[in-house]
């Protein structure tokens, strides 16, 4: 069982052997795995070491088990969809719904997703939605904001919503939206976290909606994204509680790319017509891609606190999003290089990471604070060609923005770069200017 798999794996640059498969088996015959998403997990957790191969083994699993091959640049939905494997998903689940009324591509998407990566609970209970739902009160008032519970460790029992339409419980979580001041961890009321709520995430709600945070059992029939209904400070510093804010802010670098192409059969079928005289017809094959550079300052306690968050959204993006992510880290500021290891051992010039491709969306993340001496001329003269290399680059500043012009070098360093704060509010300035920039560079 799964001899090739090392195989595939390794082809993406990720450590896979026969131990990978061992380690697999006894986790299959301890009952630990019943479902694709356990096996995702599993692997997950056995093969990778770095989050840059997340990417890379999200490819490899969905090559390996689905059949589905993700092109450089390529985001995962785009693959799917092309996909033999979604095709027959799709054909094999629109036959049983044939009555009811199709879906757009992006849910049909989100709802393959969800059954590919179902995850097993141990559920000893399962309990009607609409029992639920009949005993409560979507108006009640938020006597507890912000409880201070935390996610519990398993659940044991499931709540199912699927007999309840989508319509309905959205209309019900608009009233209780209204009502919600803070964040709720377990129970069946609030928009919240781990428990068996119609509304919220990493819990045991078969059919209900999904907002924010990730999967739990990946049931959810829908998936919101915004903040009106999962409360979370896009004001405040980067964090775990609102990563998933900044996440689909960021889905909007999403960049397009034109390559020309001979169209052969046109060509011939052309040629054919007029009499033998083949003229090349080109056609445009557009493709979707996120290309991101990632520029760290690692280097000192100021950063500490701030760079774990910071890997974590981008590693998180690299997981949902097939596309070129490349990071590096500096200290304090660039002189003739960065480093591509967290430790700074492995020196890259800069001249290496100005030759990429321009159309590069490029984060720099870092304090920009530092002693006057350490900025000097030599360091401004690097960040300024990687500023005319890069057409759509930003500064993310986790320092309280008060702060930035009681600092020597922030207001020098902001001469060159726009800079934003480390916030999803931040992160979505940059990136709404990022793409004004592209129009414009597209029109000249």
């Amino acid at each position: 069982m799964f001899e090739s798999l090392p195989q595939t794996f390794r082809k993406h640059n990720l450590s896979a052997d026969v131990r990978s498969l061992l380690h697999l088996r006894k986790a299959m015959d301890k009952g630990l795995v019943h479902t694709i998403g356990d096996i995702y997990i599993v692997l997950k957790a056995l093969i990778t070491n770095d989050p840059k191969e997340f990417g890379p083994y999200t490819t490899a699993f969905y090559e390996y088990f689905l059949e589905v091959e993700i092109r450089q640049g390529e985001s995962l939905e785009t693959a799917l969809v092309r996909s033999e494997t979604f095709q027959e998903w799709k054909k094999a689940l629109l036959d049983e719904e044939a009555e009811g009324e199709m879906p757009d591509i992006k849910e049909l998407v989100d709802r393959f997703l969800d059954e590919v990566h179902l995850s097993s609970f141990d559920i000893q209970q399962v309990i009607d939605g609409q029992d639920i739902l009949n005993k409560d009160d979507p108006n009640q008032v938020d006597g507890n904001p912000d409880d201070g519970g935390s996610m519990p460790d398993s659940l044991e029992k499931m709540a199912d919503y699927r007999n309840i339409s989508v319509e309905e419980l959205k209309a019900r979580m608009e009233k209780v939206a209204k009502q919600q001041k803070g964040k709720h961890f377990g129970g069946s009321h609030w928009i919240g976290q781990g428990g068996i709520s119609p509304f919220g995430n990493n819990g045991a709600a078969a059919g209900g909606i999904r907002v924010g945070g990730g999967g739990g059992g990946k049931m959810a029939r829908k998936v919101v994204n915004d903040s009106r209904f999962f409360p979370v400070d896009t004001k405040a510093i980067l964090k775990d509680d609102n990563i998933d804010a900044a996440l689909a802010v960021l889905k909007g670098i999403e960049d397009e790319s034109a390559e020309i192409l001979l169209d052969i059969p046109m060509t011939i079928t052309e040629g054919l017509k007029q009499g033998g005289i083949f003229l090349p017809i080109i056609k445009e094959k557009i493709t979707q891609k996120i290309q991101v550079i990632l520029l760290i300052d690692n280097g000192g306690l100021s950063m500490t606190p701030y760079v774990k968050s910071v890997q974590k959204l981008f590693s998180k993006m690299k997981t949902r999003f097939a596309h070129d992510l490349k990071t590096y880290y500096f200290h304090n500021t660039i002189y003739k290089g960065i480093y591509s290891d967290m430790r700074r051992t492995q020196f890259v010039p800069i001249e290496k990471l100005n030759a990429l491709d321009k159309n590069y969306s490029v984060f720099i993340i870092g304090d920009a604070d530092m002693a006057p001496y350490e900025l000097g001329q030599t360091s401004i003269d690097t960040w300024q060609k990687i500023k005319k290399t890069f057409k759509r680059t930003a500064w993310m500043n986790p320092m309280n923005e008060r702060y930035w012009f009681s600092s020597d070098t922030v207001p020098m360093l902001r001469r060159v770069f726009d800079m934003y704060p480390l916030t999803p509010d931040g992160i979505e300035k940059a990136v709404h200017k990022m793409n004004r920039n592209r129009k414009y560079s597209k029109r000249s």
